[in-house]
């Protein structure tokens, strides 16, 4: 739920939730008062005997009527003092209830004289006191409740003495007690319901999406949160999980970077060694004298020449690395003759291969006037990388590389075919990755960095094409790298071109 329809639906819960309970505690007060009231049994018309089940309404009294039959039997004289009928009355001031005192048929003394005046002719005759098993009398046309006790003047006159109390404010005053305890109920209630809507609706996924921000601070980026919520606590999630994600991402390919880096300078310092031990050996052998004759002279200083191009080699794809770790290869593409192109690369690298006892076969299945966009340096750097995996992997004693131009409508299709040990399937899908090696062992003359085939096929992609290889173990490996072809604009009728 939305905070915007949450805070609505609690503002109005605030004020309807009580409104409604208060009502209903309201009506279930009222309900209660009328039952209080339906207890009471007729008696005489419109006096009312009141039920014992009222005892509440009748304990307002029943200390002071107590008092007052206490007094009468040890000496009833006492109910002629006016000063004791005064404290009396001072008592029950403050309980809704006033005491009258009658002698024969005239009223002898009132706490309250113009209430006393309304019912004194109402009053229950001499000798008609209520049972202590009842409560008293009710007038419904009064509402007022009499307990009477009959006694004798010093004189002998009939004396009656009468507690009157009005049953309406003894409701009234109830009702208001009970309506304010059910109101002070409702606001509990209500606050309590709010607060743990709250609390769950906000303050738990507060806390909970603060947990996850301090996994995160730690480093743990496994900590996940529930992406089922709606609103904006679900959107807040769903924006905590993407960002953990890509965290998660980054922080794996930090590391898998910094993983690759070591080996690579693991690698490059393991190839720049051996080199560097072949080119220290045949020094020493020269200034030992070991190389005493020119032609021994000659093949210890070309020895010396190739292992510095090999060590020129590996800086080179050192650098070239680093180019493309960071996005940085130089392009300079123009449109080139594909024929012409590949035919003075064949005739460049013939050379080297001749010299290894390598054939080298070229074949261009395509149209002379064939073009491509391309970087002449860096497609060289391509054919030359793949021609030196295929001179590494050679195991045959005749060696033979086969190169094709094949003609794929709107690209062409660059093949590099060679007979040395091919690779295994297992290692074929990851022949492109940076510093995959297929040979385990680094003693191996055949050791590379690893990075030539990664090389390879970052270019070709820069290029707008694709490259994948096919292998047999034993048989030998082709690369296959596609191209796009440069269209030329068409000219329009007037000759304008497009």
């Amino acid at each position: 739920m939305k905070f915007r329809t949450r805070l609505l639906v609690t503002s109005l819960t605030i004020v309807l939730v009580p409104l409604l309970l208060t009502s209903i505690a309201f009506l279930f007060v009222g309900g209660h008062v009328e039952d209080a009231e339906e207890e009471f049994g007729i008696l005489d018309g419109n006096n009312l005997s009141i039920s014992y089940t009222i005892e509440n309404y009748s304990h307002v009294t029943e200390e002071v009527l107590k008092a007052v039959k206490d007094q009468i039997a040890l000496d009833s004289s006492k109910l002629e003092d006016k000063e004791y009928l005064n404290e009396i009355s001072g008592e029950l001031n403050n309980r809704i209830s006033y005491i009258i005192v009658r002698k024969k048929d005239r009223l002898y003394y009132t706490g309250n004289e113009r209430a006393a005046e309304r019912i004194f002719e109402m009053l229950p005759e001499y000798g008609n006191e209520v049972p202590d098993s009842e409560t008293g009398y009710y007038y419904n046309d009064r509402r007022k409740l009499v307990k009477q006790v009959d006694f004798q003047f010093t004189d002998g006159s009939e004396g009656s003495f009468f507690i009157v109390t009005s049953v309406n404010s003894l409701i009234s005053k109830n009702a208001l007690t009970k309506m304010i305890y059910a109101f002070i109920l409702v606001l509990c209630l209500t606050s309590i319901l709010l607060t743990h809507w709250i609390q769950r609706g906000i303050f738990t996924p507060i806390n909970q999406l603060n947990t996850a921000m301090q996994n995160i601070a730690e480093g743990n980026l496994e900590y996940m949160l529930p992406t089922e919520e709606k609103g904006e606590i679900g959107e807040l999630y769903r924006n905590y999980e993407d960002m953990r994600l890509r965290l998660k991402e980054s922080t794996d390919e930090k590391f898998e970077h910094e993983q690759k880096n070591k080996e690579l300078v693991s690698n490059i310092s393991h190839d720049l060694k051996t080199p560097i031990t072949s080119i220290k050996g045949y020094v020493e052998g020269i200034m030992d004298g070991v190389a005493d004759t020119p032609e021994k002279m000659n093949k210890y200083i070309k020895t010396i020449y190739d292992k510095a191009n090999d060590m020129d080699r590996l800086i080179n794809e050192l650098t070239t690395y680093s180019g493309i770790d960071n996005n940085r290869i130089p392009y300079t593409f123009r449109r080139i003759n594909v024929a012409d192109y590949f035919g003075d690369c064949i005739e460049e690298v013939g050379l080297d291969l001749e010299s290894k006892n390598i054939q080298l076969n070229y074949e261009a299945l395509i149209e002379p006037s064939t073009q491509i966009i391309a970087d002449p340096e860096q497609l060289k750097r391509v054919i030359n990388n793949i021609i030196s995996n295929s001179v590494k992997y050679m195991n045959k004693d005749k060696g033979v590389i086969d190169i094709r131009i094949l003609d794929e409508l709107d690209a062409i299709r660059v093949e590099i075919e060679d007979n040395g040990m091919g690779i295994a399937a297992k290692d074929l899908p990851n022949i492109f990755e940076r510093f995959y090696r297929t040979d385990a062992s680094r003693n191996s003359s055949k050791g590379g960095s690893g990075i030539g085939l990664s090389i390879v096929k970052k270019i070709i992609e820069d290029h707008g094409g694709y490259i994948w290889a096919t292998s047999k173990e034993d048989e030998g490996t082709c690369m296959h790298f596609v191209i796009r072809k440069y269209q030329a604009p068409e000219e329009d009728v007037g000759g304008t071109v497009q």
